[in-house]
């Protein structure tokens, strides 16, 4: 790296969940952070109240909402370590609390996935698309590989 003047952002936020899309959108984010010496973010967003982990006839059991939150929050810190990032743990109505935090935090770049399924165009597209127009700085939508299977989640 030459230095050419200041980096491209100093400030750069990736909002991930748990798929591989999120992971290459990550890996992006990463990259460019390494550009300058900037900082990187992980943002996760946990909906409240949080979605039910089991439908059977009729009936809906959703987990405790503090085992929810810290398995979410350990997650997030061994995403956030494997991409020397700062983990950044939300909660609310999943665009709107990140471009918020990104208002709040000085964001100048918001990084997400742009999913490729159908389910994951359902439920996410809509996210990338609310990021795209309510976002408070540059927004980058990171299209997940096509060996990856279209952006499908891991385990």
């Amino acid at each position: 790296m030459t230095e050419t003047g200041p980096a491209p952002y100093r400030h750069i936020a990736c909002c991930v969940d748990d798929s591989y899309a999120a992971r290459a959108a990550a890996a992006e984010a990463a990259r460019l952070r390494d550009l300058g010496p900037g900082r990187l973010s992980l943002v996760h967003v946990i909906e409240r109240p949080p979605l039910p982990a089991l439908v059977a006839e009729g009936a809906a059991w959703y987990p405790d909402e503090r085992e929810y939150e810290s398995r979410a929050r350990a997650w997030l810190a061994d995403l956030a370590r494997d991409f020397r990032a700062e983990p950044v743990l939300l909660t609310g109505y999943p665009p709107a609390a990140a471009a918020e935090w990104a208002e709040r935090a000085g964001v100048d770049l918001l990084v997400a996935a742009s999913h490729r399924g159908r389910v994951e165009r359902l439920l996410l597209g809509s996210f990338a698309s609310y990021l795209a127009r309510h976002a408070p700085c540059a927004v980058l939508l990171v299209r997940p590989p096509a060996a990856a299977g279209g952006g499908e989640g891991v385990p």
